[in-house]
């Protein structure tokens, strides 16, 4: 998410820093950058002169202190609370005052995030979409206290970038997830109740529905153990039986298959085309 959140920043034409926890994974993320780009060059998507310019804008750092003088911080780290609030701790007293803060969170308190730091009135949610360079949406989370100057800037960043954003109040799960989560775990609960297989399910809502793939293709792409974190922060939040985990899907969590990242969760991705697992409910 990192990656796609600087590529897309640079290619609006704004100087970009990321910041990484080791030169390492900050070598990875700007390779990626690099072949996203590479791939547009090739398949005519975007120019020569762009992709040159994109990476002139872009540099990266493993010092906090290179971020004093950028004018907005988007903070993209794992969905962990305590790691979040603490990597704002530290930018807040590295950052000029009028640095405007924004989360990628897409489930966590966003008002819990913003008391790590002194400057509440400028701090947001700004969740994109994975992968952060295809996806169109972002969404635009306010506190009761932000103020109005600094979800303007934000919107207009993003709509820079060329994003449509939706404004939406900080309440747990914001509006997609709100409504994406009850649907994949209901079709986890559907495949768990025998109504039909991954592969039938998948092919009921992409071609009944028009979605562009199925639950369960798309909690592989998304990763098991996200959307099970997920689902636990808003039962956590609501109480609300269709935000809880179904049996299956904490199975899978604790055994490791988590999808598309580990080679294995409701498809085998070892083969081509990957093939449903549908020994997981037998």
């Amino acid at each position: 998410m990192g990656s796609g959140i600087a590529q897309i920043s640079a290619q609006a034409g704004y100087p970009t820093t990321v910041l990484e926890v080791s030169k390492e994974l900050l070598d990875k993320g700007l390779q990626r950058v690099h072949g996203f780009l590479k791939s547009g060059v090739e398949k005519g998507k975007i120019s020569g002169e762009a992709h040159d310019r994109t990476l002139a804008l872009l540099k990266g750092t493993t010092e906090l202190k290179d971020l004093a003088e950028c004018d907005l911080i988007i903070e993209a780290v794992t969905e962990n609370l305590p790691a979040k609030r603490e990597l704002f701790a530290r930018a807040d007293k590295v950052c000029g005052k009028q640095a405007i803060f924004a989360s990628n969170t897409s489930s966590l308190s966003i008002t819990e995030l913003m008391t790590a730091t002194s400057r509440p009135e400028r701090f947001l949610g700004l969740h994109f979409f994975n992968p952060v360079p295809l996806m169109k949406l972002v969404e635009v989370i306010r506190t009761i206290v932000t103020r109005e100057e600094a979800e303007s800037a934000v919107l207009d960043f993003v709509r820079a970038t060329g994003k449509t954003p939706i404004r939406t109040s900080d309440r747990t799960g914001f509006i997609v997830n709100r409504l994406l989560v009850p649907y994949i775990l209901d079709a986890i609960r559907a495949l768990e109740n025998g109504v039909g297989s991954i592969a039938e399910i998948d092919a009921g809502m992409k071609l009944g529905c028009g979605h562009p793939m199925g639950p369960f293709t798309l909690l592989d792409f998304v990763g098991l153990d996200t959307t099970y974190y997920i689902a636990g922060i808003m039962f956590d939040e609501f109480k609300e039986a269709r935000f809880a985990a179904p049996p299956l899907l904490k199975r899978m969590v604790l055994a490791g298959t988590l999808g598309r990242k580990t080679g294995r969760g409701f498809y085998d991705y070892s083969q081509d085309p990957p093939v449903p697992q549908d020994q997981l409910t037998a």
